[in-house]
């Protein structure tokens, strides 16, 4: 079931010392004792008729089709509007009423008690979204429809034949109604005192501005989506699906619709956000203080996001104590190099020393893709001795793409097919080389590729014996919050981590993390400015200006968002803590690996029930 509203859909939109290289398991996989008894009667039932439920919220989201690999309704864009929200709403509960109506909840196995309270719970969490939609912001600089649509089309809309190729033209003569429909929504939060920074609103129109500037719209080099269409129609011809009559009419078609529906599009937002840019808020405090509703709206974004009951408060604590633990291991390391100063003058002396960056070249930008590809290759061959799962589908990294990379932004991942077909990609930011240090390449890549986004991600599409929806549901304080654990647990990994200062960069992404918890807490529920929180980082990180920057733009956008990672890391750990000292001997780390990627993704408390009964099956 497609994660609701949709206008969020659009963002795309989160302290227990391992052994350094433990001794690997076997490497042939074994069935953990889960997975072994068949599913009961009831649960059988269930699926299927969940199978059916999911295939129907499906038609909900023409672009969810198209990201996972489908060209159902490839011809159209998602419906944004209010009455849609509504009417997927009414459906969801519904759906859910049926549910209860026609299943014993108490004859169903593990697995199928999970998927039926997960989609019970879904919609719950769907209504309570619905409350604060206009509390969000359609239009950011964190993937704002402006950006995604673009990238959805470029990389995403496969053209085998002609009717792919003029479904893309139809996509582009919606777009229109997707904009305005949004920029209303943006207007009636705007009329209620709401709207997003004002960096925001220049980031909106430098990408706008960017998707639209060059041919065919001006003089100039093509534009990334009118090279795209080029480049497609050029293939279908190429391989003799059209002849070169055809290419050019499909040319001439899609020119026609990026001049007469795309270009005027991005003009009206272009022209809304500089209309109103005067009466958004420079240097903004957080939700909490500048919305009238935001203290309960930023309450109700933690429940989201972390998938725990943990209020402000506790997390901002949280946070404060991560922090300090992790200057400590600093030290440790700081020491260890022998470096003649305090720990801010090594965090500088690690931001600043040319030795670790890379040239700000296209040899230098080249170099880090290597690198990258390099570690996750050496982590792919070691897989095997510590999960039983692996993922079919293949990882590629590769550079964003012009029209939105950002300086200092953050890498991130974009899904494989649930079929393989399709590789899952990890995405850097490389415009500017000196805010991406050597230090942290590897720990990144860890994170968004191998053992992190891509393998739980990829493996959750492949799984069978789930209903469909299970494979498919995202929820930030799993995925991010394996994310980070995996950045943690690759030190297992023979060849990981080699020297000090890749130790640092793991360190580092981890304070990055715990910083989240302060500054997200400190600006959406206790006042802090968007300086503040920046202070607050600069004071207690060594990251470049850039990225700090970015980031804290980003929870002001996204609010609640970065919370997910530290606290979704947290509880997996705990959770692995706790199987280990209750088996003992024997714990098996691939088999709590697969208890908790073998799932899919889920809430914390349902992923809790999951690994506890893995342990339970373990000590029969």
């Amino acid at each position: 079931m497609p994660r609701l509203p949709a206008i969020t859909a659009l963002a795309l939109a989160l302290a227990f010392a391992l052994p350094a290289h433990a001794q690997p398991a076997p490497a042939a996989p074994a069935p953990t004792a889960m997975t072994q008894a068949p599913p009961v009667a009831e649960t059988v039932r269930l699926n299927a008729w969940l199978d059916q439920q999911y295939e129907t919220s499906l038609r909900f989201s023409p672009i969810g089709l198209t990201f996972l690999g489908r060209k159902d309704l490839y011809d159209q864009l998602d419906d944004v509007s209010d009455a849609a929200m509504e009417r997927q709403l009414a459906w969801q509960r519904a759906s859910v009423a049926e549910m209860e109506r026609s299943f014993d909840a108490d004859a169903l196995d593990l697995e199928g008690k999970l998927s039926y309270e997960l989609w019970a719970q879904q919609a719950r969490e769907a209504v309570e979204q619905f409350e604060y939609r206009r509390n969000g912001y359609a239009f950011t600089q964190m993937m704002g429809p402006q950006a995604m649509l673009p990238t959805l089309l470029i990389n995403f809309h496969k053209v085998d034949s002609e009717a792919d190729y003029l479904a893309y033209v139809a996509r582009l003569r919606a777009l229109p109604t997707m904009f305005d429909t949004l920029l209303e929504h943006t207007q009636a939060s705007a009329d209620a005192g709401i709207r997003a920074p004002k960096f925001a609103y220049t980031g909106v129109i430098t990408q706008s501005r960017n998707v639209i500037t060059g041919a065919p719209f001006a003089e100039g080099d093509d534009t990334a989506l009118w090279a795209d269409l080029v480049k497609k129609a050029d293939a279908l011809r190429e391989a003799g699906t059209i002849d070169a009559a055809k290419a050019d009419t499909l040319k001439a078609q899609a020119r026609a619709a990026l001049l007469e529906s795309v270009g005027p599009a991005y003009q009206r937002v272009i022209a809304w956000h500089e209309g109103d840019l005067a009466n958004a808020l420079e240097n903004p405090a957080g939700v909490g203080t500048t919305q009238s509703n935001g203290k309960a709206y930023y309450a109700s974004q933690l429940r989201r996001n972390t998938s725990t009951e943990l209020t402000p408060e506790q997390v901002h604590d949280i946070g404060l104590q991560d922090v300090a633990r992790i200057h400590r291991d600093l030290e440790a390391i700081k020491d260890e190099v022998e470096f003649d100063g305090d720990l801010q003058a090594f965090f500088r002396f690690i931001a600043t020393d040319p030795q670790f960056k890379f040239p700000n070249t296209d040899a230098g930008r080249q170099a880090y893709l290597d690198e990258s590809t390099r570690l996750l290759d050496n982590i792919k061959q070691q897989l095997p001795q510590f999960y039983g799962l692996l993922p079919k589908a293949d990882l590629v990294v590769r550079r964003v793409e012009s029209f939105r990379e950002e300086p200092g932004a953050a890498q991130h991942y974009f899904p494989s097919s649930p079929d393989g077909t399709r590789p899952g990609i990890y995405y850097a930011h490389l415009s500017d080389m000196n805010a991406m240090p050597k230090p942290e390449l590897e720990v990144i890549a860890y994170h968004e590729g191998l053992p992190g986004h891509h393998m739980q991600i990829a493996i959750a599409q492949e799984l069978t014996g789930l209903p469909q929806f299970r494979t498919q549901y995202r929820t930030t304080a799993y995925s991010e919050g394996w994310g980070l654990y995996s950045e943690w647990q690759a030190k297992e990994i023979l060849g990981t981590y080699a020297d000090p200062y890749s130790r640092y960069g793991q360190l580092s992404s981890e304070l990055w993390r715990a910083i989240r918890l302060v500054v997200d807490t400190g600006m959406h529920a206790k006042g802090w400015t968007e300086q503040q929180a920046v202070d607050y980082f600069n004071d207690n990180s060594g990251f470049p200006e850039a990225t700090i920057r970015s980031e804290v733009q980003r929870y002001l956008s996204w609010p609640g968002q970065a919370t997910a990672y530290k606290i979704g890391m947290i509880r997996i750990q705990e959770l692995r803590s706790k199987a280990e000292a209750r088996l003992g001997d024997r714990f098996d780390v691939r088999g709590f690996h697969d208890a908790v990627l073998g799932g899919g993704a889920l809430p914390l408390d349902l992923l809790e029930r999951r690994v506890d009964a893995w342990v339970e099956a373990s000590t029969r």
